[in-house]
């Protein structure tokens, strides 16, 4: 199996300060150690039969302050990584090859469902500031150039705006993550989610069946998300959809275990389609094999 979507974080260093007071806020529900490491996330893997994961950069610290994530996966042959970086900044190409450089580093992911000037902090779905990074062409270059994977929390109210970066810049590989902030409520075949019905065209766009606990308003197996889950498996396929669990941001509602078991109970997924799901899918969309 292969978790998709994880975090870890260390310490709070003088070189490295935790600076973001609404993480924090989280970090103090979450039903895991305050200082989440690789390690601690490594034996919770092996516990739970996770053979290899991702770990999303967790913007604890300064949300582009990428060294953690860089560390651990350059490390552990186990575990891959995506950064956060900031398209706007004068030196995001050059610290976007920079990042790829470490090894294990696969791609960044922008929070397009954070106002700029809170990133990382809260959401607003108004936000066009991702439209509005297709300007910064040195950037996007640098990510064509690298070959980055690009990973992209918006809500499905922005799914206009990640069309045009994906038909601006169609040769990268793109991940949508957490079904773009979609509720039970949300319509599936009408209205802004079924705007992935575009995305879905692009043999390079895979989508994340991720953070399920958090967008479901039930309690284990959140059946009223698995109507979302048919539906992109009926546009994307078994083999650009993907899981993740987003362990242990969902720790304050949910096990490990509970992350990624709700699965079994999705009518109609067969044996092999949650083996693509949970590992061979991901695998073949990032180019790991």
């Amino acid at each position: 199996m292969f978790d998709t979507h994880t975090h870890a974080w260390g310490p709070a260093t003088d070189d490295h300060p935790w600076v973001n007071g609404p993480i924090l806020d989280l970090v103090d529900a979450f039903d895991v150690h305050t200082v989440y490491t690789a390690d601690r996330l490594l034996a919770d893997m092996d516990r739970n039969g996770i053979d290899e994961a991702v770990v999303v950069g967790y913007p604890i610290c300064d949300w582009t302050d990428n060294w953690y994530t860089r560390e651990v996966v350059a490390e552990s042959d186990r575990l891959s990584g995506i950064v956060m970086l900031d398209p706007f900044a004068e030196d995001a190409p050059a610290h976007l090859r920079q990042c790829l450089e470490t090894d294990g580093v696969l791609g960044f992911r922008l929070g397009a469902a954070c106002p700029y000037d809170r990133m990382w902090e809260t959401f607003d779905p108004d936000a066009t500031w991702l439209r509005e990074s297709l300007q910064e062409t040195a950037f996007w270059d640098a990510a064509v150039e690298t070959d980055a994977v690009v990973q992209l929390l918006c809500d499905h109210s922005q799914l206009d705006q990640a069309l045009e970066v994906v038909e601006a810049y169609p040769e990268l590989t793109y991940l949508f993550d957490h079904f773009a902030h979609a509720g039970p409520e949300t319509p599936i075949e009408s209205g802004t989610f079924a705007q992935f019905a575009d995305l879905a065209t692009y043999d390079n766009v895979a989508v994340k069946v991720s953070e399920i606990p958090h967008m479901s308003d039930a309690a284990f197996p959140y059946t009223d998300m698995h109507d979302h889950v048919r539906w992109f498996l009926d546009a994307f396929g078994r083999d650009r959809v993907v899981w993740g669990s987003d362990f242990p941001n969902v720790s304050d509602v949910a096990t490990y275990p509970e992350s990624y078991n709700w699965l079994r109970q999705v009518d109609s997924l067969s044996k092999k389609d949650r083996q693509w799901i949970t590992g061979r899918a991901f695998r073949r969309h990032v180019g790991l094999g």
